[in-house]
């Protein structure tokens, strides 16, 4: 093995340590319909602002917690519980699964590409709040 190889598959390792993994999931909106339905005590939460909730409606039974406020409030009470998450587009909830990964939880599922994404594919939508 040349010191060229030995180098190159060190920094390799090095990366792989280092570099910051993802401990939520990403699903698309079938997946994500299709966990959520099935997982007991689910907790779904909106990080959408109010007025997106309102007038762009949401999916049925979820929190609207606004990604402005997400980082000031205590949530390490569902570290035991699977967490649900999204936005318009996927961008916003996944910073929002990056905190909570860091507030200890470990079942972190985020919508990918969004609420817009689980309209297009015809999944309910609610108006106004619960």
């Amino acid at each position: 093995m040349s010191l060229r190889s030995s180098v190159t598959g060190f920094l390799l390792i090095i990366g792989l340590l280092i570099s910051p993994t993802l401990a939520f999931e990403n699903l698309n909106a079938k997946e994500f319909k299709e966990k959520l339905e099935k997982t007991k005590n689910a907790i779904l939460i909106d990080v959408r602002t109010p007025k997106e909730y309102l007038e762009d409606g949401h999916i049925p039974n979820s929190n609207l917690i606004p990604l402005q406020i997400f980082e000031y409030i205590y949530l390490g009470g569902l570290k035991d519980k699977s967490v649900f998450v999204y936005c318009r587009s996927g961008h916003r909830s996944a910073k929002a699964s990056e905190i909570l990964e860091k507030m200890g939880i470990k079942k972190i599922y985020n919508l990918k590409g969004g609420f817009r994404s689980w309209k297009s594919a015809g999944f309910p939508v609610e108006y106004g709040y619960k």
